[in-house]
């Protein structure tokens, strides 16, 4: 039935809206018992759909397919169009032979070992192809809500993040397209070379518009009505998205994309203040979304399986992620901040499992996917919140091991700034080590070594 008749006639959604609006204010409250503990909101929301999926039968949740997941299309759409907002596009083009590099890298470790496990798990060959795409890629959406939430935009690493997020999506697409056509039994070449040399094509154009067009979209954009402004790029946002989604590069890349046209504009920041809250609405409904898909009773039969995908992926990440780290020239901190936030998978996991689904594969897939998602998706984010506890812990130099036992055994076993903080900062390092060269007197000298022991 069409909503303009449901609302006139007033029937079926009033409880469906009651119960979405209970599920919201059940996500509100547990997202600020999680913040107590670090816990971002991701999980919060994905738990509280799995709360209320219709497997479980806890919710009198009627909501129909089609609706909910429009709803969450939105949602991952506008957390796209976001991230292309906050690209830095001098950065990534600055580095775009490195940032390829690196995405391909971590592509390529993680899809060779995906595949590995997918023959080694057994269900058949076009499931391990499945199995290695599942587990060769990150969520996009997961990776720019983590970002956003740990106020981690402005991090030295993150344009390199940003960076193969985008290559994963390209090759994503590609990846889609040769699956489906491996799935559907096409045997013909040339039509899966057009739809990729369509893909490619799209993509470099609306990165040459972002670069090279900001002035000329700007002028098209020019209105002092904030209600038609935000019509505006909404439906840009999500037009595109559509587009993306026609051409084969899924809507998120095409979200993306105007996403970075836009954020080429003198419109950006004004933009950003409206969208930023959009996002977070939409946004929370597609992880909510997320939960709601899960059977959690499958996950029995999967439970070995998934453990042992759960833990390929973390190890290849950690490795991975010091790889592209210094690939970039960045150090072993950022390698493991890096580490934490690209082992989150999501979105694409789904999909390959719905194609899996729909082809008639191992009906294991589905289960296998979900409850590999749900555990990276909930500890990958409890863990990217500790990260730069982890590299302290684990990343303390010998020289600095050194200083501090120099510096204990000076002062009777009592380390300065212990009590206040549980560390030494460099800079009271650095006044110990003046002190012990007898050299407390030099000005000059002591402010060297305090800007060395910055360096260190």
């Amino acid at each position: 039935m069409p909503l303009a008749a449901a609302a006139v006639e007033g029937s079926h959604f009033g409880a469906d809206m009651v119960v979405v609006g209970l599920l919201f204010l059940i996500a509100y409250g547990l997202g600020r018992l999680g913040k107590l503990i670090g816990l971002p909101a991701i999980p919060v929301y994905m738990i509280v759909g799995l709360l209320a999926s219709p497997y479980t039968g806890w919710f009198p949740l009627t909501l129909e397919g089609d609706y909910i997941g429009l709803i969450a299309v939105m949602g991952l759409v506008l957390l796209l169009f976001n991230l292309g907002l906050e690209f830095d596009q001098d950065e990534f083009f600055g580095n775009a032979g490195k940032l390829l590099v690196s995405g391909g890298t971590y592509i390529l470790v993680n899809m060779a070992a995906g595949l590995g496990f997918g023959f080694l798990v057994g269900w058949g060959t076009p499931e391990a192809l499945i199995i290695a795409g599942i587990t060769a890629t990150s969520s996009s959406a997961i990776v720019t809500k983590l970002l956003i939430e740990l106020g981690r935009l402005t991090n030295r690493e993150t344009p390199m993040i940003l960076g193969i997020t985008v290559v994963e999506d390209v090759f994503i697409a590609i990846y889609l397209a040769i699956v489906g056509v491996v799935l559907s039994g096409q045997t013909e070449l040339w039509p899966v070379v057009g739809q990729l040399a369509l893909s490619f094509t799209f993509i470099v154009v609306m990165f040459s518009v972002a670069r090279f067009g900001g002035r000329v979209v700007s002028r098209l954009l020019r209105t002092k009505d904030d209600e038609l402004f935000t019509i505006l790029f909404f439906g840009l946002a999500v037009l595109f998205g559509g587009i993306g989604e026609l051409l084969g590069v899924t809507d998120a890349i095409g979200a993306f994309l105007i996403g970075l046209v836009l954020g080429a504009t003198r419109f950006r920041n004004r933009i950003e203040t409206i969208a930023v809250p959009l996002r977070d609405v939409f946004g929370a409904f597609f992880f909510l979304n997320f939960g709601l898909a899960l059977d959690a009773s499958k996950f029995g039969g999967v439970l070995l399986p998934v453990l042992g995908a759960v833990l390929m992926t973390v190890l290849l990440n950690v490795v991975a992620g010091q790889v592209v780290s210094r690939l970039n020239g960045l150090g072993a901190q950022e390698g493991i901040n890096t580490t934490v936030i690209l082992q989150n998978r999501g979105e694409f996991a789904l999909i390959l499992a719905t194609l899996s689904l729909s082809a008639g594969l191992d009906e294991r897939i589905q289960p296998f996917a979900g409850l590999y998602v749900l555990i990276l998706s909930i500890g990958g984010p409890m863990i990217a919140a500790q990260s730069e506890r982890i590299g302290a812990v684990i990343l303390p130099s010998k020289r600095r091991r050194r200083r501090a036992q120099a510096l204990a055994a000076a002062t009777g076993g009592v380390v300065p700034g212990e009590s206040r903080r549980g560390a030494m900062t460099d800079e009271e390092i650095a006044l110990v080590e003046a002190a012990m060269a007898g050299d407390a007197g030099s000005s000059d000298d002591t402010d060297d070594r305090r800007r060395g022991g910055r360096d260190d």
